[in-house]
């Protein structure tokens, strides 16, 4: 690896960095790398109350991590970056090696 090559790209990785930094933040990025959720489909699945899940939301869009569509009163997310995806299933094969249980991108579109 040429340590030279990642000076231009430093500062970039740096800002994802830190807003992947915030663990409720990485968790609705796991639960977004099996596809599009709803709000209310995320805050039951994570166990987040609604202020502090509209605040990481908030800060994901505005960092360009998610991208957000509005369908009736319903709002949906998902990851709008590939770089995010590749580093949520990283940190996921890292830190949950023996979980089995990862959300397949059907179910999180909420299909049977």
């Amino acid at each position: 690896m040429n340590v030279l090559d990642m000076i231009p790209a430093a500062a970039q990785a740096a800002d994802l960095m830190r807003s992947l930094s915030h663990p409720q933040r990485l968790v609705v990025l796991c639960a977004l790398s099996g596809g599009e959720r709803s709000v209310a489909q995320l805050r039951q699945d994570l166990g987040i109350e609604q202020v502090p899940m509209s605040q990481q939301l908030m800060r994901l869009r505005a960092d360009g991590l998610v991208e957000a569509r509005r369908e009736g009163t319903t709002m949906f997310y998902r990851i709008s970056r590939p770089e995010v995806l590749t580093i949520v299933d990283a940190l996921h094969s890292a830190f949950c090696p023996g979980d089995a249980a990862r959300v397949a991108p059907e179910d999180a579109r909420g299909g049977p």
